[in-house]
């Protein structure tokens, strides 16, 4: 090989280490931009939902729906929106309940809440269990004529597959420290004890929920006997039981702040949502999987798509004492 071809190879080789870090250095300012640029685009939005909204005039509208679990965030978003200089709060409640500790949790924020600001409620379609239990820290509560409230109780499922693992023939051995330790397990008949010790908690939580409806609406005796042996009623049922205090919407509760707490109906509602994450708006996760697919970095798209996957499977999970409600399913 001559020297000159030595030459050549070597300028290509220099070339080409050139042109990788000029497409390494663009690939990663072109995320960056894309970054800055939906961050941006995010915030325009968020600022509309009232996502950093903390001053001005207004009336925050919020929203509890579906199931209702522990949500740390949520309460920061609560404590949050009291430091805020909103007037009142709406809250819109669709929801079927949840766990127990959970829908706890979350009555406590609204309480604390409820100290600042007047709260609202309206029940656009469900407030049942859990959900009831945080519509009982308002001020006062609406809801539509055929809206569901009540379901005042406490839950605790578990299958028992012990007749299955006998058809099949296997068998399930364990050591432990304690006849009640892991119990009920669901590979056994559930023991005397066993039910006795989950009856218990259950009544115990029951004990609770009921009195705080007791409390909450002023209920005694006869009453609290009437709507606490959990079932469901409409909005109807719900105000001559006085489990709601109106019937109506939106509007309602917006006359009802004007007429009991002097806000004009003319203060804007703006929305306030409880999970100011980037990571809870779908488009900006998507937007980001797509930019990394699109500059070759394919292995931190995936690992979002992974992260997106874990996040949904966590969502599904409740574990404890349920105050849920659900229909039950015909044959």
């Amino acid at each position: 090989m001559s020297l000159e071809s030595m030459s050549l190879d070597a300028d290509q080789i220099v070339d080409r280490r050139r042109l990788r870090r000029k497409l390494t250095f663009w690939r990663v300012a072109t995320v960056l931009i894309a970054i800055v640029a939906i961050v941006g685009v995010a915030s325009t939005v968020a600022s509309r939902t009232g996502f950093f909204s903390r001053s001005g005039s207004a009336v925050a509208r919020i929203t509890i729906e579906g199931l209702i679990r522990t949500d740390r965030q949520r309460v920061e978003a609560l404590d949050r929106l009291g430091k805020s200089k909103v007037q009142a709060v709406i809250l819109h409640i669709n929801s079927p309940g949840g766990t127990t500790a959970g829908s706890e949790e979350l009555y406590d924020a609204l309480i604390k809440l409820k100290a600042s600001k007047t709260v609202v409620v309206v029940v656009d379609g469900l407030a049942a269990s859990g959900a009831y239990i945080a519509a009982l820290s308002s001020d006062h509560i609406i809801a539509s004529q055929t809206s569901l409230v009540g379901s005042i109780g406490v839950l605790f499922q578990y299958p028992n597959v012990s007749d299955l693992l006998k058809t099949i023939g296997v068998k399930v051995e364990e050591i432990k420290s304690s006849p009640l330790k892991a119990a009920p397990n669901g590979f056994e008949p559930t023991s005397p004890e066993a039910r006795a010790a989950i009856e218990s908690i259950v009544k115990d939580s029951y004990a609770w929920f009921r009195n705080l409806v007791g409390e909450r609406r002023q209920l005694a005796d006869a009453a609290l006997d009437r709507v606490a042996d959990g079932r469901v009623f409409t909005g109807r049922q719900g105000l001559e039981l006085k489990l709601v205090d109106a019937l109506g919407n939106e509007q309602t509760a917006r006359e009802w702040l004007a007429k009991e707490k002097n806000i004009d109906l003319k203060t804007p509602v703006r929305d306030y949502e409880l999970t100011p994450r980037f990571s809870d708006l779908p488009f900006i996760r998507v937007a980001m999987i797509g930019l990394f697919d699109a500059v070759g970095l394919t292995s931190f798209a995936r690992r979002m798509e992974e992260w997106g996957t874990v996040q949904a499977v966590e969502r599904l999970n409740l574990d404890g004492l349920l105050a849920l409600w659900h229909p039950p399913v015909g044959n």
